[in-house]
């Protein structure tokens, strides 16, 4: 079973940086594509940053300039650098992975758990 286990949230001060990352774990021979989106109590998930197979990328206009994301297909991980970060970037930071492939079966789409980013002002 493949499974997607993000770290790195917590409490950073307004201008501050944090570093997310994503393992997916299992018996894995690749994936596809992953991203970090982020969701607010009430509010739509949204798509903060995207990486393709090839190390295409993809960022939200609200982070462009400040978040960079990465990856390591060694790993199978994916890592989201949150630099300048900001007030409104406070959210619970969700890992996905689409078009996994598996020893014992295919995933179209996969999410992690969540983790909670705080930030103080």
């Amino acid at each position: 079973q493949v499974q997607l286990v993000e770290s790195g949230g917590g409490l950073v001060q307004a201008g501050g940086s944090l570093r997310l990352s994503c393992v997916a774990s299992g018996d894995i021979f690749g994936i596809n594509a992953m991203a970090w989106y982020r969701q607010a109590p009430g509010k739509q998930r949204e798509l903060v940053a995207a990486i393709g197979g090839g190390n295409s990328v993809n960022y939200a206009d609200s982070v462009k300039g400040r978040f960079t994301i990465s990856r390591d297909n060694a790993k199978n991980t994916v890592y989201l650098q949150m630099n300048s970060v900001k007030p409104e970037d406070a959210d619970v930071y969700y890992c996905n992975a689409r078009d996994v492939l598996a020893c014992s079966r295919g995933y179209h789409e996969l999410w992690g758990q969540g983790t909670l980013v705080t930030v103080s002002s």
